[in-house]
């Protein structure tokens, strides 16, 4: 993210901290709960379901279904009724159980499963920020004007609830996806790494760090607002990583899922990749259309956050092949007997690297194995050495 958008972010949740702990004292007070407690807890909630959709939701509901009076409770939400989160919460359980097995299972056995764990985060993520954050962040709203937000200064006939929903909805719906990259990037991760270990150790990650969450919500709401602004912070900083991986695993499940490649053709003219390193400023994993130019040179064509005006980067000269892998193709810079990915192919080009290799003139093509596990790491995270531009 540009860095002069720090600090409207910054100022919107300065605004958070201080202005909406006063519209909360009213309903907080009634509750018998010190003023800005449920903004604190608020804060907390939809960090966590962002970092987990289906395990927070369905955990949240699961409370406040036994925390409401037995007659109140058939007027609770949809996500607090046992027809969500008991088939959730058991959903949760079986994902628990194949992370636990799947450390000793084939990794072939189960990619399959960690596909379908990614595809239910996404779907559970949209459905959370769209039906579920917003009920969250207006908790304190209301149509009572003894409890508005400026009751405390003597205003008590002006209700400003529908003000404080208009801000705090879609600043909470942010929040929720700046967090929610973040975590899905995780799950993307373990679909794409070959290695068990690997995917349980991330998966702990995780979970550890959800479970901070409402733990230091339970020592202290404002502690647990802290530590969930924190993480929100965090992620912002990392939100283009996040999403130019969160991309990249759209790509590979959807063409793994639909089986894309038995049915793709190579363009011609251009085709979609992504950088596989940072090269020239440009970060890794930037997606994009390779071309030829009229020169002999490859090119490639990107959008920032794909919709931004189009940019383009010269991949560095020299000889290319294009490489044969299991699970995906690459596009290779051979140096002598060793080769540098600069180019990863979405799953639907397997197969299809020869016809690759005449489009752009390539040397050819060869097989290309896992590498070791320090390796790949690096690549993932984005810590390979970037490519110094040819010396001319």
């Amino acid at each position: 993210m540009k860095r002069h958008s720090i600090p409207l972010v910054m100022f919107a949740l300065a605004c958070l901290l201080i202005a909406l702990p006063t519209r909360a004292a009213d309903t907080a007070s009634a509750k018998g709960k010190p003023p800005g407690t449920e903004f604190a807890q608020a804060i907390s909630t939809v960090t966590g379901v962002a970092i987990s959709p289906l395990l927070g939701t369905s955990a949240y509901g699961a409370v406040h279904y036994y925390r409401t009076p037995k007659e109140k409770r058939a007027n609770l939400p949809w996500f607090a009724q046992p027809t969500f989160w008991v088939p959730a919460l058991l959903l949760v359980g079986l994902v628990g159980a194949k992370d636990v097995i799947g450390t000793a299972a084939p990794t072939a056995l189960k990619k399959p499963f960690d596909i379908a764990e990614a595809v239910e985060n996404k779907v559970s993520g949209l459905v959370a920020a769209g039906a579920f954050v917003p009920f969250v962040v207006t908790v304190f709203g209301d149509s009572n004007p003894q409890s508005a937000m400026l009751s405390s200064l003597g205003f008590a006939t002006v209700d400003l609830s529908w003000l404080y929903n208009a801000i705090m909805v879609p600043i909470g719906i942010i929040a929720f996806a700046i967090v929610w990259l973040v975590g899905n990037a995780i799950n993307v991760l373990i679909v794409i790494s070959p290695f068990t270990t690997v995917d349980a150790a991330l998966k702990s990650a995780r979970l550890a760090v959800l479970a901070t969450v409402p733990a230091t919500s339970y020592i202290n709401p404002w502690l647990g607002a802290a530590w969930a602004l924190i993480i929100i912070v965090i992620c912002y900083f990392i939100a283009g990583w996040s999403f130019r991986l969160t991309h990249f695993g759209a790509e590979f499940v959807w063409d793994y899922l639909t089986f894309r490649r038995k049915r793709f053709m190579v363009d011609p003219a251009a085709n979609k990749v992504f950088l596989a390193r940072k090269l020239n400023k440009v970060p890794v994993r930037t997606y994009g259309k390779l071309v030829k130019t009229e020169q002999g040179k490859l090119v490639l064509n990107y959008r920032p956050w794909l919709v931004l005006p189009q940019r383009s980067v010269e991949l560095p000269e020299g000889k290319y092949e294009a490489g044969c892998g299991a699970f995906y193709s690459e596009l290779l810079l051979v140096y002598g007997d060793d080769t540098r990915s600069i180019c990863l192919l979405p799953p639907r080009y397997r197969g299809h690297e020869a016809e690759l290799a005449k489009v752009y003139g390539l040397a050819g093509t060869r097989e290309v194995g896992l590498r070791a596990m320090w390796t790949w790491l690096k690549g993932m995270f984005g810590f390979r050495r970037p490519l110094q531009p040819a010396a001319t």
